[in-house]
């Protein structure tokens, strides 16, 4: 009965794995968000004027609603300052001050090389329109402030990483606003605002600083990544889905320091205040003539600046790909806490950053990401050796006494109280726990999702060839055995996309299954008999790193149990 009971317990867990990792991988649906009716939000609603409620100031709601153009027409609309540097092209919209147009020189949207650049921010009025703008509040609604219909004066027409830009505005009521942009080598903006008072009275003003989205982001889709609003409020990582804002409401926060932005699967958007500064954070959505639109701010404390004297702050924006090594510098150099979290490292992180890192050093060594990927299994295969051996000796030690455990069960078929002690004494006999084999497999499933975390989340294997006909390691195995890879000239169904690496991962899948003992029920059997054939469909549509890291896995898995089974003389 153990053994009966531990067979169906396996199958179980099978079925677990396959139902979770369609939860947890499998690429989700596009979701239609519905049309609600206006929610609290932003006190604007859209226009960019700073807000007042109940006395207290409020982040504006991130550029005025006009209609839609085209990109290039919306670059076109105003005036701009160039961004040149050696990772980013783009430039800065005068009217306003907002840095909306950002282009990634290393980053293309396919691997052919003369494909379009990634566009991380888009500019204001453009369909996508995304940016990231900064600015002042305050209480008194007669204080004449920046917003965005103000045309700045630039003391240069281009920003490189050498020459910063300054804006400056007068408001003609005594103050002078000035706000210096820096941009470092590779993603990193810094702002600099101040604001000097010759009004003849004291003011008080908040800095703030917003990024806003427009329209329901595209999202890769996989459950298990997290792409959306995303921040370090107090010290701790929050993420927020699109929907939930949309659905639930704003979520506004107060926190010293920290960071907040938005979060694709390779790229990233935040806002980064000094680390002392006390602010009011929030993650809001609200809709804008019929379309979505997301934002996240931050209401830093109030600069109570008197007449004849000036106030300043300073923030940072990140505005480009989530490169580990770079978020881990920024990280420490300007104390931005958890600013690597905004790479989705998952629940075994503590696993899945040595691993991470460990690839990238693997593949800085040997030059192709897909070697690295065959290394580092190999690696954590031999720290793990030890577990699997108890395991593998377990399963073997039970394949050996499977024609005794057969002849037993046919010999005692009708008594089964009969035929569970013989077994038991059998087991004990021979010293074999049937259980023994369960514990080291259990220990290895973090390790197991943490490389594939690794992979799924590696910015490296993106665009990253392999050899033949694997020229994108982020990318779906292209070929297919329905058309007899690439014979026939006929483009089957995505369903029916069945390449060669998913293939040779299904075949591992079953060699390595029969070298296990094998169910005495024929449906149990059966079942695990088509389990192979199954993970081969549904990895189909898997990124080719993480099918050919399957498929060498359990390569070595087949050759360490088949040398152990050797030994033993099964």
């Amino acid at each position: 009965m153990n053994e009966q009971r531990n067979l169906w317990v396996a199958i179980a867990s099978a079925v677990v794995i396959l139902i979770g990792w369609q939860f947890f991988f499998a690429p989700e649906p596009d979701t239609q968000v519905r049309e609600a009716q206006v929610r609290e939000q932003l006190d604007a609603n859209g226009t960019n004027t700073p807000q007042v409620s109940n006395g207290t100031p409020r982040v504006p709601g991130g550029g005025p609603a006009v209609p839609t153009v085209k990109r290039e027409d919306a670059l076109a609309k105003s005036p701009r300052i160039a961004i040149d540097t050696p990772r980013i092209e783009g430039s800065i919209r005068l009217v306003g001050g907002v840095i909306d147009d950002i282009q990634l020189q290393d980053y293309r949207e396919t691997e052919e090389p003369d494909s379009p650049l990634i566009h991380v921010l888009n500019p204001t009025g453009s369909d996508d329109a995304y940016f990231a703008e900064f600015g002042w509040v305050g209480a008194d609604r007669n204080i004449a402030l920046p917003n965005s219909d103000t045309r700045w004066t630039a003391s240069s027409d281009k920003l490189t990483s050498e020459t910063p830009v300054v804006l400056s505005w007068d408001n003609g009521a005594g103050l002078t606003f000035k706000r210096e942009i820096a941009i470092d080598e590779n993603y990193l903006f810094t702002v600099k605002q101040s604001v000097e008072n010759n009004s003849g009275a004291e003011v008080t003003l908040h800095p703030y600083g917003l990024i806003s989205r427009k329209g329901m982001p595209h999202t890769s889709g996989f459950a298990v990544l997290h792409e959306g609003p995303i921040g370090v409020i107090n010290g701790s990582l929050e993420e927020y889905k699109y929907d939930s804002l949309a659905d639930d409401g704003a979520v506004e926060e107060t926190t010293t320091g920290g960071w907040l932005g938005f979060s694709d699967k390779y790229w990233l958007v935040a806002l980064a205040p000094a680390s002392d500064e006390q602010m009011t954070t929030r993650f809001s959505h609200h809709i804008d003539n019929n379309t979505d639109k997301f934002q996240t701010d931050y209401l830093g404390s109030a600069r109570t600046v008197a007449d004849g004297a000036s106030a300043s702050s300073e923030s940072r924006l990140f505005a480009g790909a989530k490169e580990y090594n770079l978020l881990v510098e920024y990280q420490d150099e300007f104390s931005i806490k958890l600013l690597d979290r905004a790479i989705d490292f998952g629940w075994f992180w503590f696993l899945t950053i040595p691993f991470f890192e460990m690839l990238q050093w693997i593949n800085h060594l040997v030059g192709n990401f897909g070697v690295a990927i065959l290394l580092l299994t190999v690696l954590v295969k031999a720290v793990m050796f030890p577990l699997a051996n108890k395991s593998y000796k377990s399963m073997s030690a039970m394949k050996k006494l499977q024609p005794k455990i057969t002849a037993m069960r046919e010999q005692f078929k009708d008594d089964r109280q009969r035929q569970q002690q013989e077994m038991m004494a059998l087991y004990k006999r021979e010293k074999i726990n049937p259980a023994s084999g369960c514990l080291p497999i259990i220990v290895q499933i973090p390790v197991f999702f943490a490389l594939y975390k690794t992979l799924f989340v590696n910015i490296e294997m993106r665009h990253a060839p392999f050899f033949g006909w694997i020229q994108d390691l982020s990318a779906p195995d292209p070929t297919t055995i329905f058309n007899l890879f690439g014979l026939i000239p006929w483009d089957p169904p995505q369903m029916l996309m069945i390449g060669v690496w998913p293939l040779i991962m299904g075949l591992t899948m079953y060699l390595q299954q029969k070298l296990n003992p094998a169910p005495a029920d024929p449906t149990q059997a059966k079942i695990m008999m088509f389990l192979p054939f199954i993970f081969t469909f549904m990895l189909a549509s898997f990124p080719a790193g993480l099918v050919i890291y399957w498929a060498w896995n359990n390569t070595l898995s087949i050759i360490q149990q088949r040398y152990i089974m050797y030994k033993m003389g099964v």
